[in-house]
């Protein structure tokens, strides 16, 4: 178990370009093997949770070479080509790589099993078990809700599918199901998920309509290969940008950032609690808006969070509830319960943490609630070997008065192996 001790600094300041977005870094290994030809991916995230993503298409057969620098080749081989896995599908912690891939399991001419590790193992998997069935897939687990899941090959048929929650995962596992299913499915959610599935299908002239919070996909038997440029990480964004407004004479340059609507949640809230967050050279890559953005030192205060915000934010309310120890006023964050099922408890988690630093913060079942303007402590804190608590944690860290030492942080390589390097260089 790894751990690392941080303390106060001064300020920070400096440019960075980010590693690709990880979601959409999914995404392109997956669309680009089932896609017919070749495609050259660039600036692919080269974190744990992609690296299993890939490694699971590898033992489905397709050719990926890796040209380092974040730049593969893909032979895709069409949306029947996959072949059999010869041994159990591992995908790590990767709760994405799982949901996604059943979909484009579930119409394949063969039976596969997939599995995770520990703590993937206790998330939820009825959220795509149920609609996978309805579309005529053979699907089962243990216990009909954990991994390992079993997927026996179907011919499926499109569904009118309403989620019952606002997640991407469910979203494009059935959006690629769909893909393998005769005629027109359609999905659709209560506000309006992160959308790299449509984006990039569209971009690969996939058969997509959408229509508010209804998407539609037909089923297809081709999809077009074309080059994917992966835009900087948002999520991986919002620890510098945070860092940089809680430090005092700090300004920093993220170049070549994704802002795709459905995850600017951050840069919203921010903004609206006070930040100087400035958006320049707007333009689109792949499918997908992508800019600069330009952070100064601010004075934040207080904000509610909830309703149709949070699956736009949902991974950065770690690092979100540490801006908010350091706003005058009060911050609450409510509707946020899927926080409870994701690599942690996010919200138990953060709020005992927190705790421990001197925060004024108080759980809630579906949020929290955080009275700031009080200075962090350095203390010995947990990050439950999730990615985000960890790097959220090192954040508070660099506030703390005095040394906090963050235990377990082996887990940041889930989706930035090169933090704490990135941070150091621009801390000072």
């Amino acid at each position: 178990m790894k751990n690392i001790g941080v303390e106060r600094k001064k300020r920070i300041k400096g440019e960075i370009s980010l590693p690709g977005d990880k979601s959409i870094s999914h995404r392109a290994i997956m669309l680009g093997s089932i896609a017919q030809g070749k495609t050259r991916v660039k600036e692919f995230s080269d974190c744990a949770d992609c690296r299993n993503t890939l490694n699971a298409f590898l033992k489905l057969g397709i050719e990926i070479e890796d040209h380092s620098q974040g730049e593969l080749t893909i032979h895709g081989q069409g949306l029947k080509g996959l072949t059999s896995a010869k041994e159990i599908i591992d995908v790590g912690n990767s709760g994405t790589t799982m949901r996604l891939l059943s979909g484009i399991l579930a119409g394949q001419d063969f039976s596969s099993t997939i599995t995770g590790d520990e703590y993937l193992q206790r998330r939820p998997m009825k959220r795509i078990i149920l609609p996978l069935r309805e579309m005529g897939a053979k699907i089962s687990s243990p216990d009909d809700n954990h991994p390992p899941i079993t997927i026996v090959g179907q011919k499926l048929h499109p569904i009118d599918y309403h989620s019952p929650v606002a997640s991407a995962q469910v979203k494009s596992c059935v959006l690629l199901a769909g893909l393998y299913a005769k005629g027109r499915t359609s999905l659709t959610e209560s506000s309006p998920s992160r959308d790299h599935t449509e984006r990039m299908l569209k971009y690969l002239n996939g058969p997509i309509e959408i229509k508010g919070t209804a998407i539609f996909i037909e089923g297809v038997s081709e999809l077009e290969a074309r080059a994917i440029t992966i835009p900087g990480d948002i999520s991986s964004a919002a620890f510098f940008i945070i860092t940089c407004l809680l430090l005092k004479n700090s300004e920093i340059r993220i170049k070549g950032v994704g802002i795709n609507p459905t995850r600017t949640g951050v840069i919203d809230i921010l903004k609206k609690m006070g930040a100087d967050i400035v958006i320049e050279d707007v333009h689109e890559l792949c499918g997908e808006p992508v800019a600069d953005l330009i952070v100064k030192s601010s004075n934040l205060r207080g904000t509610n969070i909830g309703g149709a915000l949070i699956p736009r934010i949902i991974d950065e309310i770690p690092v979100l509830a540490v801006a908010a120890t350091q706003a005058e006023g009060v911050t609450e964050i409510s509707n946020a319960q899927e926080l409870r099922v994701k690599e942690s408890d996010r919200i138990g988690n953060v709020v005992s943490e927190l705790s421990k630093m001197g925060a004024s913060i108080k759980e809630k079942e579906d949020g929290m609630v955080i009275s700031g303007g009080k200075r962090l402590a350095g203390s010995s804190v947990n990050s439950f070997s999730d990615h985000r608590m960890a790097m959220a944690l090192t954040i508070g860290g660099l506030i703390a008065d005095g040394e906090t030492t963050i235990n377990d942080v082996a887990c940041i390589d889930t989706s930035f192996p090169h933090f704490m390097d990135a941070l150091n260089r621009m801390v000072e």
